[in-house]
């Protein structure tokens, strides 16, 4: 145990000191072990549509790591959000900067796909080979692309890119508790045409062990006597899962200024809800299942020429989820308990445009998007005291707009302003106008340092459940509204052939009022109310360095950090109410990674840190019982050959998850594996 916990102690300080101010990404091709450094980055005239935009972009390594991540795990070890993961297959979140999961909004191909029931997406159903361009737009960056995010907006998309001719690759992975993955995609690219089909599918028993600390186990003498106690060990329990994605995507160029594109993406999900480490049930007697199937579909039609640009979108989402529980109550007598079905629909529709002066000092813009959505929810197995099923649930549909246009001016070359109004509908209700302004200048030549700085107001509609949920919804909930601040300075510098560095220092400070909290009420049920407001401050750093080392030999490394207050400022909502003042509840204060990877010529060697610091799981911040969560680190590496022959082209990894066998919840009573293992192997041939 001491040498365990001193290599603990050694690897991370190594690794921190190598990364003090770490967090960008360096970019790469897919397959690509060995690059060289490029040009060193000259300060010229930046994208205009960026003026001010505090920006996190991922890289194509990070994304396509390994077939087995979600978006949950790369946002984990490669930002400084926070991600809230209730174990290993099930429902992953993200939140920014203090703010809860529902303030972050998630566009994929321009189409928002947060669920319109709960108002958050599902990272943990997002894999990241089916994402080729990611980055985060934080604070009030996110009102350029939609409203409502108080936090802060993860952008996903597909990119165009592949190969001319016939590609085809095909991933197979192996991994500890019986775990199997597969990926495979078939491409197709022309002058004109441009065609991907990628698969993935997932299945595991996901039956690990862990120590659970939850229950207390007694020894007892011949006498009966207790004479010690321990924490039994325990295997996970109902969290086997099978996840299908197919997704499927067709672009036309006219190599005249006009790009059509269709991109169709399908979820299949069976998954096992593992039952809590407070559960004293047996784990065969008891069904605990989520089932989701997902279609969405997004047309667009891309417009360019030399100084402007228009596009239309449209799309449709379709979800449908099961949520069975059912328990044992005799022998061999199971009694269902919950038999809840949901549908939602979606019919998404956009346009836009875009105009740049011929001076190149004005950027103008302008997009109105629309939502229509229809949510059917309801309990299939209340009883009534006839003896009759009654269907409790709601049946809503909501429109859903956002009108925005904004002004860029660069009145000389080290300085930009932006200016971005938006306005947002939801059913019969405008929010009031919502502005944004940006501004950022170049302080220095030498090292490129920029300054960049923000102000935002902003506003969220409740989601259809804090409105229709029953028992428990409230019709008259009020919009949430939030103000936010945030100022930062940035660098990159570097030396062709040799070094490349970057990073950046943010603060930012928000307010948010009527934040929207479910609380338990006297009737036995929890139901929303908006508190007050909520004041959210604090430090983000990012950074990155890569160098090019003798003999082929390379290493880059990124990071970051954030420190985040997050603090209940409403007033008592009644006289035993002790949340005023403290921190809110699953915030860390404390949030950082790291990632570090050396390569030569075709073997790599990666290493990926993510810590947490404490959260408090009660509004008062008491630490009694079970009220926080302790601190945790996490430390995976992973080690990859690449081979290439005349036929095709090879790739073996092996991969390690949770090195040092951290023992660690990231959500109350909800058990996460210890250390585990994944091996790949990727073919990839040559027509």
């Amino acid at each position: 145990m001491k040498m365990k916990e001193t290599m603990k102690r050694i690897l991370t300080r190594m690794l921190c000191a190598a990364c003090a101010a770490t967090g960008m990404c360096v970019s790469a091709q897919d397959g690509v072990r060995v690059r060289q450094l490029g040009e060193a980055v000259a300060w010229g005239r930046r994208p205009m549509k960026e003026i001010g935009v505090q920006k996190t972009t991922f890289d194509s390594l990070a994304l396509k790591e390994n077939i087995a991540l979600s978006m949950a795990d790369v946002l984990t070890y490669n930002s400084s959000v926070f991600v809230k993961n209730y174990g290993r297959a099930t429902l992953s979140t993200v939140a920014f900067r203090g703010t809860s999961p529902s303030h972050t909004q998630v566009t994929w191909n321009g189409m928002r796909i947060n669920n319109p029931m709960l108002g958050m997406t599902d990272f943990s159903t997002i894999p990241s080979y089916f994402i080729d361009r990611a980055s985060l737009l934080h604070g009030a960056s996110s009102v350029n692309e939609s409203g409502g995010g108080l936090g802060g907006l993860v952008r996903l998309g597909t990119a165009a890119d592949v190969a001319p001719g016939w590609g085809v690759q095909y991933v197979q992975g192996i991994g500890s508790f019986s775990t199997f993955d597969e990926f495979a995609r078939v491409t197709y690219g022309s002058d004109h045409w441009t065609v991907s089909t990628r698969a993935v599918y997932s299945s595991s028993p996901n039956d690990y062990k862990y120590r659970n600390r939850d229950k207390i186990m007694n020894i007892y003498d011949e006498d009966k006597n207790i004479i010690g106690r321990y924490h039994p060990v325990e295997r996970n329990r109902s969290g086997d899962f099978k996840d299908m994605h197919v997704l499927q995507e067709v672009y036309y160029n006219t190599l005249a200024g006009d790009r059509l594109g269709m991109n169709v993406w399908f979820l299949d999900s069976d998954r096992g809800l593992p039952l809590l480490t407070t559960d004293y049930s047996d784990g065969l007697k008891v069904e605990n299942r989520q089932h989701e199937r997902t279609f969405r579909g997004v047309l667009s039609w891309d417009h360019s020429r030399s100084n402007w640009r228009t596009g239309l979108r449209s799309g449709y989402v379709n979800t449908w989820m099961a949520y069975d529980y059912s328990r044992e109550v005799a022998n061999g007598v199971m009694a269902r308990m919950t038999r809840s079905r949901s549908r939602v629909n979606t019919i998404y529709g956009q346009a836009e445009g875009e105009y740049t002066s011929d001076s190149r000092k004005w950027y103008f813009t302008a997009n109105v998007s629309l939502y229509q959505h229809f949510v059917k929810s309801k309990d299939k197995n209340i009883i009534t005291q006839d003896g009759d099923n009654a269907v409790v649930g709601y049946d809503k549909g909501r429109v859903e707009m956002s009108v925005s246009a904004s002004a860029k001016w660069q009145p000389v070359e080290r300085m930009g302003l932006s200016l971005v109004l938006r306005e947002e509908l939801s059913g019969t209700r405008w929010t009031p106008v919502i502005p944004a302004l940006f501004v950022d200048g170049l302080i220095s030549r030498k090292g490129n340092v920029t300054a960049r700085a923000s102000v935002s107001r902003n506003y969220r509609f409740p989601s259809l459940n804090d409105l229709y949920f029953l028992p428990g919804g409230n019709p008259s909930l009020r919009d949430e509204s939030g103000l936010t601040y945030d100022a930062g300075v940035s660098f990159d510098v570097g030396k062709a052939g040799v070094y490349s560095a970057g990073g950046s220092v943010t603060w930012f400070d928000s307010y948010i009022d009527d934040w929207i909290i479910w609380l338990p009420t006297t009737k036995g049920f929890f139901s929303p109310r908006n508190m007050k407001k909520v004041h959210a401050y604090g430090v983000e750093v990012k950074g990155n360095a890569a160098v090019q080392l003798p003999r082929g030999w390379m290493i880059d490394l990124s990071g970051s950090y954030s420190w985040t207050p997050s603090v209940n400022c409403g007033p008592k909502l009644s006289v035993a109410d002790q949340s005023v003042g403290r921190q809110l509840p699953y915030v860390p204060r404390h949030s950082a990674s790291v990632s570090g990877r050396l390569t030569w010529r075709s073997w790599g060697f990666l290493y990926k840190w993510a810590f947490y610091s404490k959260r408090y799981t009660m509004s008062s911040n008491d630490t009694t019982l079970s009220g926080h969560l302790p601190a945790y680190f996490m430390s995976n590496v992973a080690i990859d050959k690449s081979f290439s022959w005349r036929p095709l082209d090879m790739s073996l990894k092996l991969a390690v998850n949770n090195l040092f066998d951290e023992e660690y919840l990231s959500v109350l009573s909800h058990p996460m594996p210890g250390i585990n293992f994944e091996f790949f192997i990727s073919f990839t041939p040559k027509w």
